[in-house]
């Protein structure tokens, strides 16, 4: 079965992108969630026309991202978490910790589009998170986790 997205699936694809799925998954879950719609004739008319239309606006998206990209590429980034003993933490820093410090950093991004590399992290150091600017702009965010002065 062919689909046409309508909102960003994650493991799937992006909006407006033309995917097979099998019968189920679209009937049962994406078309009455709202996350797809079927793929007809006249409808892969329109999303083509659509296509064509969006060329010049997501040139633009893609250049304001590659701008932001250089910005966090050059920005470093610590997040303070209470640690014990041989630098484990008190819980974990995720892809939550990262979008606040980056908010405050001045670069508010959603944390859905942020991914720390290897999941949660538990003690300190040195990691990286990929961040999604774009669907065509992903990139390596260095961040360091440091002990939280009292």
């Amino acid at each position: 079965m062919e689909v046409i997205l309508k909102k960003d699936v994650e493991n799937l694809g992006f909006k407006d992108d033309l995917v097979k799925v099998k019968n189920g998954y679209g009937r049962n879950f994406l078309i009455p969630q709202g996350y797809a719609s079927l793929a007809t004739v006249s409808a892969k008319k329109v999303l083509a026309e659509t296509l064509k239309q969006r060329a010049y606006k997501e040139q633009k998206e893609v250049e304001d991202a590659n701008k932001v990209a250089k910005k966090l590429v050059a920005l470093e980034l610590k997040i303070a978490s209470k640690s014990g003993e041989a630098g484990k933490l008190f819980g974990s820093v995720n892809n939550a910790n990262v979008a606040e410090a980056l908010e405050a950093a001045g670069h508010p991004i959603e944390r859905k589009f942020i991914t720390v590399v290897g999941g949660s992290v538990k003690r300190i150091g040195k990691y990286d998170a990929k961040v999604r600017l774009h669907r065509t702009v992903i990139i390596d965010l260095p961040f360091e986790v440091v002990e939280e002065k009292a």
